[in-house]
């Protein structure tokens, strides 16, 4: 997943916010915990939150299911990147904070494997620890994404974003034409994501060794609003057993 894409995939998210989104998530840390010194970053995809990460002067590890992704990323930044399915996660040791950005999780549509990256988290993570992560909502998924169609016009390719609705989330398709001479080549990805309610996390991060600290709205700390088209979750680690 994400070969060419990986090459491109800054470019799609260009609007994402990386520095503010970095800046709201190290004040979630020191509002509920502190400031990690070891952070987890779960699905790093090609280190642009990574980079803003280490600003703030701690150490981090990137993981990533994706060779692709993590080649930019380790031209990006300097930090320990490595090569993982989230569902397999498996440190050298604990660190005292995890992050999962841009609704990373929503990609992860079986309940079961979702609650099994939980579960590894969980493990690797000190206890009372927090877990940081964001989510589409529901709402974003009726009302924003169901059956619409995005493009990015850029002079180095063409995107068209595709969405399909299907049960309990989104079938996405991207399409990307890149000039080559008189022609273009076309490269194709499509994938899924889930829309979890809140209640459907909570239950995940309680049989895993969680408790739910707070639920926020889109980078501010009240509670989401009824159109909230992402949610941050702030999970903190009760599990003592550290046994796979």
């Amino acid at each position: 997943m994400y070969g060419y894409f990986a090459e491109i995939y800054d470019k799609l998210t260009a609007n994402a916010q990386y520095e503010k989104r970095a800046r709201f998530v190290m004040s979630i840390f020191e509002k509920y915990s502190h400031k990690p010194s070891l952070m987890l970053d779960l699905c790093c995809g090609t280190g642009s939150f990574a980079a803003e990460f280490l600003k703030y002067g701690v150490d981090l590890i990137g993981v990533d299911q994706s060779e692709s992704m993590l080649s930019f990323a380790k031209e990006k930044c300097k930090a320990l990147f490595i090569c993982q399915d989230a569902r397999k996660l498996d440190l050298y040791g604990t660190v005292d904070g995890a992050v999962c950005m841009l609704d990373s999780l929503n990609h992860i549509t079986r309940k079961d494997d979702l609650m099994e990256v939980f579960r590894r988290v969980s493990l690797f993570l000190e206890k009372d620890r927090l877990f940081v992560f964001d989510l589409n909502t529901p709402y974003k998924h009726k009302n924003v994404l169901a059956n619409n169609c995005f493009s990015y016009d850029t002079e180095e390719f063409f995107a068209v974003w595709q969405n399909q609705a299907v049960k309990n989330g989104t079938h996405i398709f991207i399409d990307v034409f890149k000039p080559n001479g008189e022609k273009y080549d076309r490269f194709s990805e499509d994938f899924y994501e889930r829309a979890y309610t809140i209640d459907e996390i909570a239950e995940l991060l309680n049989k895993s060794g969680f408790e739910v600290v707070k639920v926020l709205g889109d980078m501010k700390f009240t509670a989401p609003k009824a159109d909230e088209q992402r949610v941050y979750v702030v999970a903190k680690n009760t599990k003592t057993d550290n046994t796979i």
